[in-house]
């Protein structure tokens, strides 16, 4: 086959282009990936002379995590560790700085990070060399860009929540058909979204729901005088909604705004919502617990199913939530008192408790009961019940959005 000259020509420069452009692709990226002179990538190495190159990324309570392509993130104790130079600019706090204030966070100094001798020492960039700090007292050690983030902006609408959501069922089918579905979705957002710098405000939101129908069909008792037993339905739903908004004005007290939607169509309560403000405080602040107590003074409205009229009240909310993480399980609990001023037999309680285990990932199996209780309901046959009780369990899933 004869290929015309020019068609050759064009194509042997195609051709070259092609692999020009590869070489360039390759020198590039092999360029990306090895540490420049300048000395921007960071060195750790390990207390048997092994040296590894990549990025570190944080320190916290003695565990160091650093990034390499080969290993990926890498956390290691400082005894495992024999130096570390960083090229990145670097902040560090002791463990005498705790809760700091948005001003003496801003003072801190950054630098170029060295550890040596187990010890840290921060350079600035005039080449003035901060007093070496001891890394059994160097708390937390972050990069200068999550600093600047943490200490001078606000995340979005939709950033840095924290949670998890619940889901079960139980599914009956035989004589009687029996269905019930069960959810909860929980999120705390705390902004900064770090341990050692004060908090400045918190959002919460969350939803328990429980909906079931039990279905006894139809049918004939025999006999002279046959009688005919038509289909009976009971059904069951409790949901509880939440929103609150805390603002600090110290490291542990708090002003904060509430407000929660409850139905109970075993209470015979349609609709009950509270619209509240009051103070909070932090009772226990503990890397591994937390224990707040809160007091508002609220607007109450309670509508029931069988009244065609509501209640209108003015009351309080005193309630205590607590927190506990090991490493095993995550538990909490929630108690709260609900008086009514004017009315003062209208008053209600409730408590849930909830352990959840992890299982895989962000996977986790929860258990736990919600109990409730109504003082004040309205007449009606049957009788209703003040207390209600509910034990739930489910595969839960861990929810985190980024800062």
């Amino acid at each position: 086959m004869n290929v015309h000259p020019i068609h050759a020509r064009n194509f042997r420069l195609i051709v070259k282009l092609v692999m020009a452009v590869a070489v360039l692709y390759v020198a590039l990226a092999g360029y990306a990936q090895t540490p420049n002179a300048s000395g921007d990538s960071d060195v750790l190495v390990l207390s048997n002379g092994d040296t590894l190159h990549g990025k570190f990324v944080s320190e916290i309570a003695g565990k160091v995590t650093f990034h390499t392509d080969a290993f990926g993130d890498m956390t290691l104790g400082w005894d495992k560790i024999k130096e570390l130079h960083t090229g990145q600019k670097i902040a560090v706090l002791s463990d005498r700085e705790k809760a700091l204030s948005k001003e003496k966070a801003k003072a801190l100094p950054t630098g170029t990070l060295q550890v040596e001798n187990q010890s840290v020492t921060v350079q600035s960039e005039d080449g003035t060399s901060h007093p070496p700090i001891p890394v059994k007292n160097a708390q937390y050690i972050m990069d200068a860009a999550t600093l600047d983030k943490q200490v001078n902006h606000e995340p979005g609408f939709l950033s840095a929540w924290e949670g998890a959501a619940t889901a079960g069922a139980t599914l009956v089918g035989a004589t009687q058909k029996q269905y019930t579905f069960s959810g909860a979705v929980g999120l705390v957002r705390t902004v900064p979204t770090v341990s050692w710098l004060r908090p400045r405000n918190r959002s919460s939101i969350g939803f328990t729901g429980s909906y079931g129908k039990i279905t006894q069909p139809s049918y004939t008792i025999p006999g002279p005088l046959p009688v005919f037993v038509p289909s009976v339905q009971t059904k069951s739903a409790i949901y509880h909604a939440e929103a609150e908004r805390d603002q600090y004005f110290s490291p542990r007290m708090f002003m904060l705004a509430q407000t929660a939607f409850d139905h109970n169509f075993s209470q015979d309560l349609d609709l009950q919502q509270i619209y509240g403000a009051g103070i909070g405080w932090t009772a226990i602040k503990k890397p591994r617990q937390e224990l707040d107590l809160k007091a508002t003074m609220q607007y109450e409205k309670q509508k029931f199913i069988s009244s065609s009229s509501g209640r209108n009240l003015v009351g309080s909310t005193f309630s205590a939530s607590y927190i506990l993480h090991t490493r095993l399980l995550t538990y909490s609990q929630e108690i709260a008192y609900i008086p009514s001023y004017n009315t003062p037999s209208a008053y209600s309680a409730n408590e849930t408790n909830m352990l959840a285990f992890p299982t895989y990932k962000n996977l986790g199996f929860s258990v736990g009961t919600i109990d409730s209780y109504l003082n004040d309901p309205p007449t009606a046959l049957p009788p209703t019940q003040r207390n209600s009780f509910q034990f739930t369990m489910g595969i839960t899933y861990a929810l985190k959005s980024k800062f």
